[in-house]
């Protein structure tokens, strides 16, 4: 018997090769005149060629988007906006590019258009993160989802194939815990196991061959069906741990997440089987947190955070910041067993549970 509450808060979704060239019309369609186009100073060149395409309802780039959004940068980036008169905010690029939009639109009425050159699918979700003081704060407010989001598969073709694999598999992250999430439903659910399948065939073929536009294609769909659920259920223990490590270490996002995703599901699968069932088939393997783990060793991705960059004297740190204001988990978050966890994903052994 079904039991479930399902609200969706969705926007606009464009989804198709050239589909940036649209960017005037989206622009209007938002009754906004001028838009201020924000990147990271590495995909500079992405966003003057958004600002060649709005001409004239350009109010110029601002190149500052930096990882786990410093609210010191938060500022400067509204403070900007302001000055130049923006009515809007274009944001291209991955979760830092998105999320510094959110932290404009968080404490202003501007809109936000994402065009998401990654698999990050922060497009898709209220939530948003501001770092301040070495903590990383998240929360949910409506206000922060962009109002329109074109998927350009054509933009993904040039990200390098690391970046694409790490990016995609923090996006796996997101569908596998929406699976076991307690507010989920049967319409999170199909999203979740096809999202986790998508990716999965789209990363592997992007490894082969980088410039195949199927699997580009398959990898910005699984992103988009991942983000939906990011958006509209809670998430557990894994982002926990990564908010955690990401906002307190200054960890790489993506990275993070694909090393800690095999444990932090293992910690769980003696409590949500059905969910370990789903990810495993998804991903044609016997075992949900193994196959991940196997999944990251065939695509070349650190397996410890010793890899990149925790020192093993930060965690018991990591592990206090984590215990001090938990997400809802499926198994009660306990110390010893949290304090193995991190233990085994910074030396990269194989998850157990």
């Amino acid at each position: 018997m079904y039991e479930f509450t399902y609200t969706t808060q969705a926007p606009r979704v464009v989804f198709g090769a050239g589909s940036m060239k649209l960017i005037q019309q989206e622009v209007e369609k938002l009754g906004a005149r001028r838009a201020l186009i924000l990147c990271t100073p590495e995909q500079k060149a992405q966003a003057e060629l958004v600002a060649s395409l709005l001409g004239p309802s350009s109010a110029g780039v601002f190149d500052g988007a930096q990882m786990h959004v410093p609210v010191e940068n938060a500022r400067r980036a509204r403070k900007h906006a302001k000055e130049c008169g923006a009515d809007c905010a274009v944001a291209i690029g991955g979760g830092s590019t998105i999320g510094l939009g959110k932290a404009i639109a968080l404490e202003s009425s501007l809109p936000i258009i994402a065009i998401p050159t990654t698999y990050a699918g922060s497009e898709m979700t209220p939530i948003y993160g501001i770092t301040e003081g070495g903590l990383k704060k998240t929360g949910r407010d409506a206000r922060v989802i962009p109002k329109t989001v074109l998927y350009d598969p054509e933009l993904s073709m040039g990200l390098p194939v690391a970046l694409s694999i790490v990016s995609g598999l923090n996006a796996i992250a997101h569908a596998a815990e929406g699976l076991y999430a307690k507010d989920g439903n049967p319409v999170i659910t199909l999203m979740a196991e096809e999202g986790i399948r998508s990716l999965a065939k789209g990363l592997r073929a992007v490894k082969m061959n980088a410039k195949d536009k199927v699997a580009r294609s398959e990898c910005l769909y699984g992103a988009w069906l991942s983000g939906m659920v990011l958006g509209n259920v809670g998430m557990a223990l894994h982002h926990k741990l990564c908010h955690t490590l990401g906002g307190t270490f200054s960890l790489p996002h993506a990275e993070t997440h694909a090393i800690v995703l095999p444990h932090a599901l293992a910690y769980n699968s003696s409590v949500v089987g059905d969910a370990m069932e789903r990810i495993a088939r998804a991903l044609n393997v016997e075992s949900a947190p193994a196959g991940l783990y196997d999944l990251n060793e065939e695509l070349g991705v650190p397996q410890g955070l010793r890899e990149i960059g925790l020192s093993e004297g930060d965690l018991d740190y990591a592990c206090e910041v984590a215990l001090s204001n938990p997400y809802w988990n499926p198994r009660p978050i306990e110390a010893g067993p949290l304090r193995a966890l991190l233990q085994r994903a910074w030396e990269g052994h194989r998850p157990t549970a």
